[in-house]
């Protein structure tokens, strides 16, 4: 059974799922919300800093009869070789990373020349009222939790020299979606 968050991002979880192929990466795969909606036959693994959730993604994947490969490990120092994926995925993660900007770098390290960079993740809403809101929660978040609602990955993903092939706002412009490839 879905959570009500589950629900309300399922169309984007589903965009994500729908544009990965052959070996994926899901980085911070959390509680592993995303895993039903990847290709039948698609190689994934996962990773995520929390063996809590580590354990709810493999009891996700048993569900869901998946075969799934999980890593405890930092988003910043993926223990993977380079050029090991052909898709890598994050989602509604980034803004909880430390250095998103290290992050992505190592996303890229780790992606096949051409392969493919999925992000969503909340982001500065474009309506200015809500925009607020997410500035004035950002006081408490971060302190507390780590949390930023106000980060957005585009323009540090094409500082790291991707080529932007997909990005689109919704939900108020407080959800982001993000394809873009390795040059």
């Amino acid at each position: 059974m879905m959570t009500r968050n589950e629900r309300w991002l399922a169309a984007d979880r589903a965009w994500l799922g729908r544009r990965a192929t052959g070996s994926v990466l899901e980085v911070a795969i959390g509680s592993g919300a995303s895993l039903p909606h990847y290709p039948v036959g698609a190689r994934i693994t996962g990773i995520d800093l929390s063996p809590a959730m580590l354990g709810l993604s493999r009891a996700r994947a048993a569900r869901l009869g998946m075969s799934v490969d999980l890593v405890e490990g930092d988003a910043e120092r993926l223990p993977f070789p380079d050029a090991s994926f052909e898709t890598v995925a994050c989602a509604l993660a980034l803004c909880s990373i430390p250095s998103p900007e290290r992050a992505i770098a190592e996303m890229r390290r780790v992606l096949v020349p051409g392969g493919r960079l999925l992000l969503l993740d909340h982001v500065p809403s474009t309506w200015p009222p809500i925009r607020a809101v997410q500035w004035l929660a950002e006081r408490c978040s971060i302190p507390l939790a780590g949390e930023h609602f106000t980060r957005r990955p585009l323009p540090l993903v094409e500082a790291h020299g991707f080529e932007i092939d997909e990005s689109a706002r919704r939900i108020a412009g407080i959800v982001e979606r993000l394809s873009a490839t390795k040059r």
